[in-house]
């Protein structure tokens, strides 16, 4: 089995700051006057280079998402929410344009389980020198019930999950209208008030494909030994409740 695999520097790892689980320690983001390499800035985001780059052969990118810790995208304004979407797919862009990298990944970590150190609002990119990137979708795993449709961009819930335990897809055209970031930030909203036990974990993956761009959105948990072991994906028996819960949202 072809498997991609990169190299996580330890040495670099246990230096980097963490305030999710010690949450007294400081935040750097909240003192944006001590930030180094900054790429870009725009209101209260930031863009900068990350000065722990612990993926190998591989540079990595930080992108402040506001000003303050304690807020996340569902204390956003909509038009805060809209210029951070925007803004972080134009740096996604000019990395995937800029030749220097074989693959480009957007995402986002939030919470006790999502892989995430810092509690401060923040996505990431990064750029991978050598990788293959036909290994990098799963085209199924964006098929699913259709919870809302406007403007060219579909909401559904994922029935062919990566993972499992609620996957939600929103994909829109190459260029997104402002629905694509109204649905992203409602379906997070969703996400931290219905999958209590998620502890407000959650991630967001962002993809290119089909000349269209897809942000996955995740509630996390500790994840299931069948899927570590054993490569199955656990699907909830309230699907549908689940579904019908998030369409009202949307509807509200």
């Amino acid at each position: 089995m072809t498997i991609n695999i990169a190299r996580f520097n330890v040495s670099i790892g246990k230096n980097k700051p963490e305030n999710i689980i010690h949450t007294e320690n400081s935040c750097p983001f909240c003192s944006p006057d001590t930030l180094t390499d900054i790429i870009e800035t725009e209101d209260s985001m930031i863009f900068l280079r990350n000065k722990y780059n612990v993926i190998e052969d591989a540079d990595q990118f930080v992108l402040v998402e506001a000003d303050r810790c304690g807020i996340d995208m569902p204390d956003y304004s909509k038009e805060h929410m809209r210029r951070l979407i925007d803004f972080g797919l134009r740096q996604w862009q000019k990395l995937e344009d800029s030749g220097l990298y074989e693959h480009v990944v957007f995402f986002k970590n939030h919470g006790h389980f999502s892989g995430g150190t810092m509690r401060h609002p923040h996505m990431q990119i990064v750029g991978f020198h050598h990788i293959d990137s036909s290994l990098m979708i799963e085209p199924e795993s964006f098929e699913g019930i259709t919870i809302a449709e406007k403007d060219g961009v579909l909401l559904n819930a994922s029935t062919h999950p990566r993972l499992g335990f609620g996957e939600f897809n929103v994909i829109s055209p190459k260029e997104p209208p402002d629905t694509f970031a109204d649905y992203i930030q409602t379906t997070v909203g969703f996400i931290t008030k219905w999958f209590k036990k998620s502890q407000d974990s959650y991630n967001i993956f962002f993809y290119h494909f089909d000349d269209k761009v897809a942000a996955k959105l995740m509630p996390r948990y500790p994840t299931s030994p069948f899927y570590v072991g054993y490569n199955i994906r656990l699907m909830s028996t309230n699907f549908e409740e689940v579904c019908e819960a998030l369409r009202k949202n949307i509807q509200e």
